[in-house]
């Protein structure tokens, strides 16, 4: 548990199991699944970045839905990934990749026991993204009468990203403009300011990515001090709480826009098999 407070409307952890059931039985109903890592942000950033960021940008978009009386909870997250390209640096924490799959598999099973209509794993770690993909798939082919759907959630601000961003491309890469301005948002005592320092990525192929948001059809495996004597990379001297103030908000809107279909979507198709069953 990292971000999530257990009083919030949304939290799975902070209900009785009947409270739960509840949300699940109605229809239409989604359960919202966080997936993050611990693993090194440079200097200045906490090892639970990605974790903490996705389970907040979760919660808040899940919080908003709910006020539109979507039937949405949000689970603890699963907040181990898959991070050995960190691990030269200390302070991370990975698993294997077939581990995670297979964790996440058993995560939904259990979940979807509570008869959920949907489930969505909601990403906050780049090197789990191909991985969030498989799952999906994998948990899909073993729930044929649920909605499986998986995000990773810094994919949202792709639309509006350059309304607020100063930095080149490159800038909000690992530890960079972006994580460091929501972190000063969400936790500004986390953030180790004193200790702020990124570095460009020097990447040598043109069609690979150069940051969150710069994304390249070319997938390219490097360790990552080959990128950075800091293990941060970008800029993110150029963060600010009020920078993160305003991506957090336009992402918990996207969130929540989302999870807003996810629950039409499946509450005309349960309407659907019931007159079906009617008939």
């Amino acid at each position: 548990m990292f971000a999530t407070g257990l009083d919030s409307v949304v939290s799975w952890a902070g209900k009785p199991y009947p409270e739960i059931r509840t949300v699940g039985d109605r229809d239409g109903s989604i359960v919202v699944v966080p997936v993050g890592s611990v693993e090194q942000h440079g200097h200045h950033l906490p090892v639970a970045t990605d974790s903490i960021l996705a389970e907040a940008v979760g919660t808040e978009g899940a919080s908003r839905a709910a006020a539109d009386d979507v039937p949405v909870l949000v689970t603890p997250p699963v907040w181990t990934g898959y991070s050995p390209h960190h691990l030269p640096f200390g302070g991370t924490i990975t698993v294997e990749h077939g581990t995670l799959v297979t964790l996440l598999e058993e995560v939904a099973d259990a979940v979807l026991e509570n008869d959920f209509d949907a489930v969505l794993l909601l990403n906050g770690h780049g090197g789990n993204a191909s991985l969030i993909e498989s799952a999906t798939s994998t948990i899909g082919v073993g729930h044929p009468d649920t909605e499986v759907l998986g995000l990773t959630y810094f994919d949202l601000a792709e639309t509006f990203i350059d309304d607020v961003r100063e930095s080149d491309p490159g800038g909000m890469a690992h530890g960079g403009e972006f994580e460091t301005s929501l972190l000063l948002d969400l936790h500004p005592e986390l953030v180790r300011e004193g200790r702020i320092e990124g570095s460009l990525s020097d990447e040598t192929y043109q069609r690979a990515a150069v940051d969150l948001f710069g994304t390249g059809p070319l997938s390219v495996y490097r360790s990552f001090d080959e990128y950075s004597e800091s293990g941060a990379i970008g800029a993110p001297e150029l963060a600010s709480a009020e920078k993160g103030a305003e991506i957090f908000d336009r992402l918990a809107d996207e969130v929540a826009d989302l999870l807003r279909s996810i629950h039409h979507e499946n509450e005309e198709e349960s309407e659907t098999v019931c007159d079906t069953h009617d008939e």
